[in-house]
């Protein structure tokens, strides 16, 4: 192109003195140097360079590789000193959630299966999409699998495809996940809820990168990296016999555990101005903020569905306001739940009538929903062990 390559990459410092060619100099290489990347926008991304010597067969300089990629990007909160951290999409101040930040490039140029543990709601699909965009198969198709949602004998055939005359209605091919996904990822979702029998099919595909298609007699090779992800133990799986031990290893090459919202609280402000600029986006509305009481309401609250959760209550709240603030009368009645009803009755008389209060909240909610445990205790802002455990102390 007939330019240097500062002119190109525009790194910061660049022209003043190139590392690269003080390598070269000396003959060395070098791993992870920070710099920053400005964009057409001007706007500077954090950066980290590998370079790489190459030598000829005489053991003489003969050029070197650069290797660039992304770093997590500093997030600023509107009217306030703090900041975070946003990286492909995912923002956070929680130090679990940055610490996968600084290992995700790296998992993500291998082609090591990935076991992402977390609770429904955490992100896991975000992660997926980070990982997959971030690696060499990024222009490869990237093919997403609900386990839970298919009974096993469709599960199978969205697997593996089937061939024609395999069944009834089997009139002609029809190619399966992994095949789809040929040369890019699959991200199999709630892996620990697939049958044992479908386990050993899937160990094959796993380990051999290979299968038979439904109703076939011919081996399909495939190259796919596999992604899985659940919200179950798999650990206790395996020790109760429910899920195959060599299964488990082949998916667990490195293992991502995400923590839940109610252990990352201080990303509750950092979401919440994520989701506000999201709605306003989509909707063409300028709401600024939350209210203070309103925030507090949701640092409190225990998210049993964690982001996912958050997300859907301060839709309900965008909604239902009216004005530029969220206020706290906007959220959804169960956020409060128990929790408004025992501090109403701490102001009038004591802890007699907080208990009184808390059983007749509970009985009334419960025969509300027809004893229905789960549907109550999400109207109550509760964990159903928790449920169980209120109703267990009221047992005379």
């Amino acid at each position: 192109m007939g330019k240097h390559c500062y002119e190109i990459l525009r790194l910061a410092n660049c022209d003043e003195e190139c590392p690269v060619q003080g390598m070269m100099e000396r003959g060395e290489s070098f791993i992870d140097y920070s710099s920053e990347l400005l964009r057409k926008d001007e706007a500077s991304i954090p950066i980290a360079i590998r370079f790489s010597i190459l030598k000829n067969s005489a053991g003489s300089l003969s050029g070197g590789i650069i290797a660039i990629r992304d770093m997590p990007t500093k997030y600023r909160l509107p009217d306030s000193y703090k900041s975070a951290y946003s990286f492909q999409g995912i923002i956070s101040n929680n130090k679990r959630i940055l610490e996968i930040f600084e290992i995700l490039p790296d998992i993500s140029r291998t082609d090591a299966s990935v076991l992402i543990q977390g609770e429904s709601g955490t992100g896991k699909e975000l992660f997926t999409n980070a990982i997959h965009n971030l690696s060499l198969r990024q222009k490869k198709p990237l093919i997403k699998v609900n386990c839970a949602a298919l009974p096993e004998t469709l599960l199978e055939s969205e697997f593996f495809g089937y061939v024609k005359g395999a069944f009834t209605d089997a009139k002609k091919d029809k190619p399966g996940r992994f095949q789809l996904a040929e040369g890019g990822t699959i991200f199999l979702d709630e892996i620990g809820d697939i049958s044992p029998s479908l386990q050993v099919k899937l160990l094959r595909v796993v380990q051999d990168k290979e299968f038979v298609p439904l109703g076939g007699s011919k081996t399909v090779k495939v190259d796919v990296r596999v992604i899985s992800a659940t919200n179950r133990n798999l650990e206790q799986l395996v020790r109760e016999g429910r899920f195959r031990q060599d299964l488990y290893y082949r998916l667990n090459v490195i293992k991502l555990e995400l923590p839940s919202l109610q252990e990352r609280q201080e990303d509750i402000p950092l979401l919440v101005d994520h989701f506000i600029k999201k709605f306003n986006q989509k909707n063409q509305r300028c709401i600024e903020k939350l209210s203070r009481n309103a925030m507090e309401i949701l640092i409190q609250y225990n998210f049993p569905g964690n982001i996912r959760e958050l997300e859907n209550i301060l839709e309900h709240a965008y909604i239902m306001c009216k004005g530029n603030i969220v206020l706290k009368e906007h959220l959804p009645s169960y956020i409060m739940g128990i929790e408004s009803e025992l501090e109403k009755a701490a102001l009038e008389t004591g802890s007699n009538l907080m208990r009184e209060v808390e059983t007749d909240t509970i009985l009334s909610t419960l025969k509300r929903h027809n004893w229905n445990k789960i549907k109550a205790a999400s109207e109550l802002g509760i964990h159903r062990t928790t449920l169980w455990r209120k109703l267990k102390m009221m047992e005379p």
